[in-house]
């Protein structure tokens, strides 16, 4: 079966109160949590905003380390869902879920 990538940048989320955000997180989990029973689950979750962020570079010949995104952007991905479903329209369902339970846009591409 073919496996989508659900997505959001950060900057997709918007301006919430933290009250806001913590009605958003069993909503979120409950969608991951139907996705895992009905078969479709891969991997989920958010990515850690004050955690470590580096680059690794191999066009120069040697791999070279760099702190912080590889590029300079003002949008980066805030958290993916990978799910293993049978067809496009199946994909479609499940972002709405998420989109749905987090309040903000997600993005849905294939694997190739």
């Amino acid at each position: 079966m073919p496996q989508y990538l659900i997505y959001f940048n950060q900057q997709w989320v918007g301006e919430h109160s933290e009250d806001w955000f913590r009605e958003r997180g069993p909503l979120a989990r409950a969608a991951v949590d139907e996705i895992k029973a009905a078969g479709a689950y891969v991997f989920a979750g958010g990515l850690d905003e004050q955690g470590p962020v580096f680059s690794a570079d191999a066009t120069s010949g040697a791999v070279i380390f760099s702190d912080g995104p590889y590029v300079e952007s003002k949008e980066f991905l805030g958290g993916l869902t990978i799910v293993d479903v049978p067809d496009e329209d199946t994909a479609r369902v499940w972002a709405g879920k998420m989109a749905e339970a987090c309040g903000w846009p997600q993005e849905v591409r294939r694997f190739g």
